[in-house]
Order: C-alpha cells, then structure tokens, then sequence
C-alpha cells in the first residue's frame, strides 16, 4: 500500500518517516532498552501496542520519534523495516466533526486505513488519555477508546501511545479492558551522565537554529544547576529548556546594537541637540568645542560600527559553514540510503572538505577578533546558564557561585557585626554551613538543620534573620513558623495543606507552599518544643530526605533551605551555667532521638553579660543615627556614659537584650521626638546624647557653636 492511498492518515495525522527523512526529528540519544522493549511488544502477533509512561519531560515523545529516524536509516529488526508511522492528532480529528457520528466516522476511516495496511502503519498517539472520552458528548454514545478496543484486541492495529504516570492511572488503570491492551513500557528520567550525553547529541540542532556556539562547559552547568534548583521538572527537558533559552538570549544579544555603540548614539544625539541651541546663542567658542566633540564621538562610533559589522559578519561565515556541512552529510546520508554511492563519494570526499576548509578559515579569523573589545558574544557560556537559572528561580546563582566561597569564609566575622556575645554559637553554625557548601555533606538532606537552645533574647530568631540576610542576599529569605500554633495533632494539616474533601485543600500548607514558591530560604522553626508530637514525624522527613509530601501528593524540595529550629529548653540550665551532660539529659527528655539524630549541630547560646548589652546598645543606637541622617540630615552621638546608663538600665539576666528597644524607645527615641516637635532640633542639626545621675539629656552643638 503506498503512501498516496493513507488519504485520512494523511490528513489527521503527521508522517514521522517523512519528516526524519527531512531531518526535521531530532536525534535519539540513549534509551535502547527501551526501544529494544518497544520493538519486542511492536512484534507480538496480538496486544502489539506499547504504552510509552513517564514523567512529564523524560523524552517518551523523543522515543517514537527516534524509532522513525531508525527506520528511516534502516538500523532496525528485518520484520519492521520500511514500516510508516504515523502521529494522530486527536484535536485535529475532532475539530470541525459538527455532527453526530462524524468523529466516529473520522475514527474509523483512520483505523481501517491502517488495518487495511497489513502492519505497514504503527499509530503513534501522543497524550493517549486524551482518547478516553474524546467523541463522546454524554448522551450513550461510544468514545474513541471504545471505537479502538476491539482493532488493539486482534491485532488489526498496532498502536504506540505516550502517556504520564498519574494519567495512566487516571484513565488506564480504571478501564482493566482497554488496560490489558496496551504493553507497559516505563520510562525513566535520565541521570546526570545520561543527560548530558543527551544534550550533547541535540547541541548541534540549537547552535544551527541560533546561530551560536555552545560551550561543552555550558551542556555540563545546564544539567548540574536544573537538577540542583529545577526540582520540579525532570531531564533532559529542563536542561534543553536552559540551552534553548539561554542561546536565545546570544542570539538577540547579536542582532541588537551593542550597549557601547547605543551609548555613543545617545550622547551624538544629545551634542546635536545642544550644538543647535548653542547655535541660536552665538556662543562661537562654546560651539567650537562642541564641534570638537562631536567629531570625536562620531570617530569612535564609526570605528566601533564598522567593528560591530565584521563581528557579526564572521560569526555570520562560521554559522553557515556549519550549516551548509550539516547539510551536505544530510544529502549524503539520503543519498546512501538511495543507494546512489556516487553522490555519497562526491559529497563526503569533495564537497564537505571544502566546507570543512572554509569553516576553519571562518574560526581562524573568529579567534583573531577575540579579546575583551569584542563587541558581539557568539558563545553560550556557564555564566549565560546560571543567569537564565536565576531569571527562571529568582536565585541569584551567579553571585553565589562567584562569592559564595568569600562569604563562607567570613561568615563568623559578619555574623558577629549583628549578634553578640555569641561567638561559640556563631563558629559552630559557620562550621557545619562550610561543610555542606563544600559537599561534604549528604546532598539528600537540606544544607544543614540546627537546632538553637538557650534562654530569650539572646539572639537565636536574629542569628537566623541574620543569616537569611547574609546567605540570600534577602531578608525575607525566611519562612518563620510559629510552632506554638501547632499543639494539636490536626494542625499538622496546616503545615501541609488538608486532605483531599476538607475545606482549605486547594490552599496548600503554610511550610509547603512557602517553600514551593520559595525554594531557597531559611526556614525557621520558632519554639520547636511547643509543637505536637506527631508535627516532629513530618518534620522528620524533611531533616532526613530533605523533600515533604504535601496533601496534593506534590514532592516539596528542601534540599536547598537551611533549617533553623529554635527552643527555650535547658534555658534555666544555662543560665546557671551548668555543663553539657545535664542540657544533653534535658534535651533527650524532650525530644524523640530519631528526631535528635537528624539534626547537624544542637548550638547552645550563652546568657548576655553586661559587656554584651552595652555592644547591643551600641548597635540599636546605630539604627537611629542613621535613620536621622537619612530623613532629617541630623546628626547625632551619645557619649559612653550615656551607652553604659542605657545598658546597665537594660540588663537581665532572664530576658536577654529583649528589655534593650523598650528602654532606648523610652529614654531616647521618646525625648528625640519631644525636641523635635518643638523644633530644638533643625535639619543639619548636631546633637550629642549624655547621661548624668542616670538621665540621658542631649545638647544641641549646632546651636552652641552659634552662640560661641
């Protein structure tokens, strides 16, 4: 039966063998189990219909596209060769089918059309879920898995489907009859070797199509960084997703002008419109100087336009040296398919040497414009990955990869600039950080879990802030959860979201969705002690796996949070200054030792001393000093004792450096505002702040100075 007699075929679906031999598939690279799986099923003499199911983007559309392209090169089993397959698209079938029975009519006419084949078609159907129900509007009358069953039953029609997971169990596992029809072929996402050996098989396509080059380098950042912070998408799809985008963005880059020649264009057109003003002034030796910049400005975009063009020019060459050789091995391939070996020498022996000599001679005088003037990037690089990774997360990637080491380095000396008297805590915070960040942690786990005990008001919710701020370059980088909300066992539902026919499902969790949306934060666990117990055995997941179920079966990553849980317990314990083995006894009194065991560090902080408070004094201080500089231009100091008053004041041992903003609110801020109101207080004013006899009282120098 030839081609020209699939007159319905032809018109609802798409010849995969015509367009492999076009070379408009992509290649397959990998996957021979499962071909070899599929090519077994295709040869059964009943039930020769494999279910290609997989995560959405392993590549199971890749797989019937791959078995064209090896039919079409003819590397397959002798009892399949020269079979055609087809590609029906069920919108295509139903769209326009106004009457009753004219999609069954469409069905049919397509099924006999390849029954009538005598096993020369194989019926891809892509999304074949989409056949359950498709046809049928409710009234009694047969969907086109119905219409299908019994041609896959007999044989009549070999049929490869693709489908996800949970559409398969949706839709397949529910209906057993149309279930037992169809051979199971699972597809799996590709690991990290297998993916990149993917993308260097597709990497010709898209340099072709952008007319870039891709480094190898870029390929290898494009699978590491989407499987560290794509967690929601599978390989190969979200790293050719990354490649796509990112050569893309080289390619507009190429075409657009360049910034220094668009900058140069702005300042002519802005020396123009002032020499013409100068002109109507008759400001000759304004506009003599002007004339003279002028002159320099369109010198310099004239050299850096004509650079421009000849950069884009060899580029140019290279792309379509590359282009034409791609071509010509597609002739050649088609050729020896024909069997004309004539063409196939003259292509392969003459004609692409020549090509490949005249893309060396492009690349050489690519290199000779090489350098740091170069005005048009024609490489798709890591950097060009890790910021489309950026735009697409919202992390700033490449500012952590290029400081991140710095930052760990003096993570203990910017720590100390915000948190006091808490310097054994802050090293061994630091420590564990270092060790994860240099992957000498359990990558499954998050990049590290705390927990922080010690009495209130010593600094553990601000270390964790602190942190947020310094790690994420974002303060709200945060999600802080107060535990004490959690004591009843149902309100485990609000971490995750409630189940399914309870009010509040479609609204997720509070701890889920905050880090589904937020994959990179710090996640706070605010008086962990507090919480039921059964909200531990979920956190127990999350320290452990580092990802949580949500009540939508969604898996939450938190492989990339810092977890930070904080308790008061033992608090009276250190504050008595009693050694480690009584905390330890405390600690395992309160806490499961599941839960113990899968935290990196337990940080025990000290009571604050006085000299702590007054270094706390000193920083809360700071805030208001520039927070006048800003809104008024005033400056202000205190003096030592004016410090020392405010700290002894504000000192207790119980509640930590929390009473220090009531008694600056109280003492400083409160007569600040006094002296303002009644404008004592002007804008450049200078004021110092003093204490005598335990009263803080501020002298205006500005005005003094006047009166000298």
């Amino acid at each position: 039966m030839s081609d020209n007699n699939f007159k319905t075929l032809d018109q609802f679906a798409s010849n995969l063998n015509a367009l492999a031999a076009e070379g408009k598939l992509d290649p397959v690279i990998g996957r021979e189990d499962e071909i070899r799986r599929i090519l077994r099923i295709l040869s059964r003499r009943t039930k020769n219909n494999p279910i290609l199911v997989g995560a959405p983007g392993v590549g199971k559309t890749a797989i019937a596209e791959g078995l064209a392209n090896r039919i079409m090169r003819g590397d397959i089993p002798d009892n399949l060769k020269n079979k055609l397959i087809y590609s029906l698209d069920m919108g295509l079938l139903i769209a326009g089918a106004k009457f009753k029975g004219e999609f069954e009519e469409r069905l049919k006419s397509v099924i006999k059309e390849v029954a009538d084949s005598d096993g020369e078609v194989i019926l891809f159907i892509d999304e074949i879920h989409t056949l359950i129900g498709a046809g049928s509007a409710g009234d009694g009358a047969m969907d086109a898995a119905n219409i299908l069953k019994p041609a896959l039953a007999r044989g009549e029609l070999r049929c490869l489907g693709a489908t996800t997971f949970s559409e398969y169990q949706k839709y397949f596992e529910k209906d057993k009859a149309l279930e037992r029809r169809f051979q199971k072929v699972q597809v799996s996402e590709p690991d990290r070797d297998a993916s990149i050996a993917i993308l260097r098989g597709l990497k010709e396509k898209y340099e072709s199509h952008h007319k870039v080059r891709i480094k190898d380098a870029a390929v290898i950042q494009a699978v590491d960084l989407s499987q560290r912070y794509i967690s929601d998408r599978f390989l190969p799809d979200k790293a050719i997703d990354l490649i796509d985008e990112a050569a893309s963005k080289i390619r507009l880059e190429m075409n657009s002008k360049p910034e220094e020649l668009d900058s140069l264009d702005r300042k002519l057109a802005q020396l123009e419109i002032e020499q013409e003003a100068v002109k109507r002034e008759n400001d000759k030796e304004r506009l003599k100087i002007l004339k003279q910049n002028l002159a320099e400005i369109i010198e310099q975009r004239s050299k850096l336009s004509s650079q421009w063009e000849k950069e884009k020019e060899t580029i140019e060459n290279v792309q379509n040296a590359k282009e034409e050789i791609e071509q010509s091995r597609f002739e050649a391939d088609q050729a020896e398919r024909s069997g004309n070996y004539a063409i196939v020498a003259e292509i392969r022996y003459g004609k692409i040497g020549k090509l490949e000599k005249k893309l060396a001679n492009a690349l050489k005088e690519l290199e000779k414009l090489k350098g740091p003037e170069l005005l048009v990037q024609q490489e798709v690089s890591e950097h060009d990955i890790s910021e489309t990774v950026a735009r697409w997360t919202g992390v700033p990637i490449n500012k952590m990869i290029e400081s991140e080491k710095s930052k760990l380095l003096r993570l203990e000396n910017e720590l100390s600039n915000s948190i006091v008297g808490q310097s054994e805590a802050i090293s061994a915070l630091s420590n564990a950080l270092r060790r994860s960040r240099a992957g000498l942690n359990d990558p499954k786990k998050p990049l590290g879990s705390f927990l922080f005990i010690g009495p209130t008001g010593v600094g553990k919710t601000e270390l964790a802030r602190c942190l947020a701020s310094f790690i994420f370059n974002d303060e709200s980088a945060m999600v802080r959860i107060d535990m004490s909300e959690y004591q009843e066992r149902h309100s485990i539902s609000r971490l995750i979201g409630s189940p399914p026919g309870y009010i509040g499902h479609e609204e997720g969790g509070q701890l889920t969705e905050a880090i589904r949306q937020k994959p990179y934060s710090i996640v706070l666990l605010d008086e962990i002690e507090k919480a039921n117990p059964d909200v531990f055995n979920v956190l127990l997941q999350v320290l452990d796996d580092g990802h949580l179920r949500d009540s939508k079966g969604r898996q939450i990553n938190f492989k990339n949070c810092i977890v930070i849980m904080t308790s008061n317990i033992g608090s009276e314990l250190l504050l008595e200054g009693k050694i480690q083995e009584e905390l330890n006894e405390i600690l395992e009194d309160s806490f499961k030792p599941e839960f113990i065991n899968r935290i990196d560090e337990i940080i025990a902080f000290k009571p604050l001393e006085k000299k702590d408070l007054k270094a706390i004094v000193k920083l809360q201080l700071s805030e208001i000093i520039k927070q006048l500089d800003q809104l008024k231009n005033i400056t202000i100091d205190f003096t030592d004792e004016a410090v020392s008053m405010l700290a002894q004041e504000s000192f207790d041992p119980i509640f930590g450096a929390r009473p220090v903003k009531r008694i600056i609110q109280r003492r400083v801020i409160n007569e600040l505002s006094k002296m303002l109101l009644r404008d004592e207080i002007n804008k450049d004013s200078v004021i110092l702040g003093d204490a005598v006899d335990g009263v803080i009282f501020f002298k205006n120098l500005t005005v003094e100075s006047h009166v000298d």
